[in-house]
C-alpha cells in the first residue's frame, strides 16, 4: 500500500512538472544609456527698460530676459535583464526527437574532435550536446532567442559628471503688466522678448495719459512666482505733447484738406515726434494711392510747405 502511494505521488509530481515546465534561462542582457538630472539653482527675470529712464519720446523698446542656473548631474545607467525561453509543452513533439539526434551528433563530434586534436568549434562539440539535453528534457524547451522573454533584474547608476549650466532666454510672447496711474494694462512681448511701448498707441491712447508721470512695469513667472519690476518716468514736456499729438494722429483724416494733412505732419515733426510724423506721412500716401492726382498734390504740398521729400513706397 505504501509503495503504491509513493508511485502515485511520484507520477503526479512528474505530470505537474511536465505541464508547468521550466524556463530555459538565456545569457543576461544589458542596456546602457546616459541620464541627466537638472536641478534649478537660481531663477531671475531682468527688465532692460533702456536709457535714459526719463521718457522724452512716446516710444521705447523694453527688452526682457529670463535667466536660470541649473545643477546638471550626469549618470551612466545600466539595466540588466534576465532572459529566458518560456515553456510550451507542444514543442516537445519535435524537440525530443531533434534532441536525440543532436546528442548523438554531439557525441560523435567530440570523438572526432579528439582525433583532430581539438580543432572542431565549440558549436559542434558543446552546443549540440547542450541543445540535445534540453530537447530530451520533457520539462524544458531548448533555447530560442526568437521566443525569448525578459524581466528587469537590476538597475545600476554611476555618476559621471556634475556641473552648473546657465541659460538666458528672451521673455518671448509673455505678458507684461504696465501700471499707468490708476490703470493697469497687459501687453505681450514679441518672439525676441521685446515690448514695443508706445504711449500714442492702444491701450494708452484710450486713456488720458498726459497726467501720468510714472509707468511701472512688472513681469512674473506663475510657476515659481519669480518677479521683476522696473519703472519709466514720463517727462513733463512729453506729457504736454501727448494730448495734441493724439489729436493730430487719430482725428478723422478723410474730411481734411491737403493743407491740413501737411499741417498735421509738420506739427508732429515740430513737436519732436519725427517717428510719428513719418508714420502719419506714409499713412496719408497709402490713403491716396488710388487717387494719383490727390497723392501728387499732397507730395508737392509736403515739399513746399513742410520741406519734406516723400514718395509712395509701393512704386517701383
Amino acid at each position: 500500500m505504501l509503495q503504491r502511494n509513493i508511485l502515485h505521488n511520484g507520477a503526479a509530481l512528474l505530470g505537474t512538472l511536465m505541464l508547468a515546465g521550466c524556463a530555459n534561462h538565456l545569457p543576461q542582457r544589458s542596456e546602457h544609456e546616459e541620464r541627466f538630472e537638472r536641478r534649478l539653482l537660481d531663477h531671475s527675470l531682468q527688465i532692460d527698460a533702456g536709457e535714459p529712464r526719463l521718457l522724452e519720446l512716446p516710444q521705447r523698446r523694453v527688452r526682457i530676459h529670463e535667466q536660470k542656473a541649473f545643477e546638471v548631474t550626469e549618470f551612466e545607467v545600466t539595466r540588466r535583464y534576465d532572459r529566458y525561453t518560456p515553456y510550451q509543452p507542444w514543442r516537445e513533439l519535435y524537440e525530443v526527437p531533434l534532441g536525440a539526434v543532436a546528442v548523438v551528433a554531439g557525441v560523435g563530434a567530440n570523438v572526432l574532435n579528439v582525433v583532430m586534436f581539438g580543432r572542431l568549434p565549440d558549436s559542434m562539440t558543446k552546443d549540440w550536446i547542450s541543445y540535445g539535453v534540453a530537447g530530451l528534457n520533457p520539462a524544458m524547451n531548448v533555447e530560442s532567442n526568437g521566443r525569448a522573454e525578459q524581466n528587469l533584474a537590476k538597475i545600476e547608476e554611476v555618476q559621471k559628471d556634475r556641473r552648473t549650466e546657465y541659460s538666458s532666454l528672451p521673455w518671448a510672447e509673455r505678458p507684461v503688466l504696465i501700471k499707468a496711474g490708476k490703470e493697469t494694462h497687459e501687453l505681450t512681448t514679441d518672439r525676441q522678448g521685446v515690448l514695443r511701448l508706445n504711449l500714442l498707441d492702444s491701450p494708452f491712447a484710450d486713456h488720458d495719459i498726459s497726467t501720468v508721470g510714472t509707468l511701472a512695469l512688472s513681469v512674473e513667472d506663475p510657476q515659481d512666482n519669480t518677479r521683476a519690476d522696473a519703472s519709466l518716468l514720463v517727462s513733463r514736456d512729453l506729457r504736454g505733447k501727448l494730448r495734441e499729438a493724439h489729436a493730430l494722429i487719430y482725428d478723422d483724416l478723410e474730411d481734411d484738406e491737403v493743407s491740413q494733412w501737411v499741417h498735421r505732419v509738420k506739427r508732429l515733426s515740430d513737436l519732436g515726434l519725427e517717428e510719428e510724423a513719418s508714420e502719419l506721412e506714409q499713412s496719408l500716401i497709402e490713403l491716396t494711392r488710388n487717387d494719383p492726382e490727390l497723392q501728387q498734390e499732397f507730395l508737392k504740398a509736403l515739399m513746399k510747405d513742410a520741406g519734406r521729400l516723400a514718395a509712395d513706397p509701393g512704386e517701383d
